[in-house]
C-alpha cells in the first residue's frame, strides 16, 4: 500500500530498495527555502543495517503488508524455538538470532504474536509484561542514594536487570519485555 512522505510514522514497516525497513525516527522538516520533506532514519530488518533517507512530501513510499498471528511457545533446541498456531496447530520453528536475549523470557505455553511477511517470520512479539525469579542478586550497600541505588541481579532464566536494593534472591518480579527492566515486586 503506497502512503506519502508525510505519514511515515516510527515503528512502521516500509518496502524500500527492495529490503524491508523499520522506521527508527522521522522528523518533518520545511525548510525556508525550497520544499518540504521527511528525514526518516531506518533499520534493515533482514540485513541489520540503518539508512538515512530524504522523501520530499509529494513522494510515496510502500508501506509493508504484516500478517500477524497467535502461537504458543512449545520448547527450544541448539538453534531454534519452537511454537505451535492456536488455530491451525502446526508447528513453527524460528531461529534465536530473531529473538536474542528476549528469547530468554519464554516459558511454556506463553502466548505470542509473531509477524509475518511474505509468509516468513520476521519478529515475535512477546507479552508486554512476564513474571520471573530472581535467582541471585548482591547485597544492598547502606548509605547509597535513591537515584543510583539499582543493583545487579539474575534471573531464574539465566537473564541479568537491575533491581531496587530491596529486592531478594527468591522474590518474584514483574519485567518489561520490550526495555529487559524491572516494573514491580509480585
Amino acid at each position: 500500500m503506497k502512503i506519502s512522505a508525510g505519514e511515515i510514522r516510527v515503528g512502521m514497516l516500509l518496502e524500500y530498495k527492495n529490503d524491508l525497513w523499520q522506521v527508527l525516527k522521522t522528523q518533518h522538516v520545511k525548510p525556508g527555502k525550497g520544499g518540504a520533506f521527511a528525514q526518516v532514519e531506518m533499520k534493515s530488518v533482514n540485513k541489520n543495517t540503518k539508512l538515512n533517507e530524504r522523501f520530499r512530501s509529494s513522494e510515496t513510499v510502500e508501506k509493508a503488508s504484516i500478517e500477524e498471528n497467535l502461537f504458543n511457545y512449545l520448547y527450544e533446541d541448539e538453534s531454534n524455538y519452537f511454537f505451535i498456531d492456536t488455530k491451525t496447530f502446526e508447528q513453527l520453528e524460528i531461529k534465536k538470532s530473531i529473538l536474542g536475549e528476549k528469547g530468554k523470557l519464554l516459558t511454556e505455553n506463553l502466548e505470542v504474536t509473531i509477524s509475518f511477511f511474505n509468509n516468513s517470520p520476521i519478529s515475535v512479539d512477546l507479552p508486554n509484561q512476564i513474571q520471573c525469579k530472581i535467582q541471585n542478586t548482591d547485597a544492598a550497600l547502606k548509605g547509597q542514594t535513591v537515584s543510583s541505588s539499582y543493583k545487579p541481579a539474575i534471573l531464574s532464566n539465566g537473564l541479568n536487570i537491575q533491581v531496587p536494593p530491596f529486592i531478594e534472591a527468591g522474590d518474584e518480579i514483574i519485567v518489561d519485555t520490550r526495555s529487559l527492566e524491572y516494573i514491580k515486586k509480585v
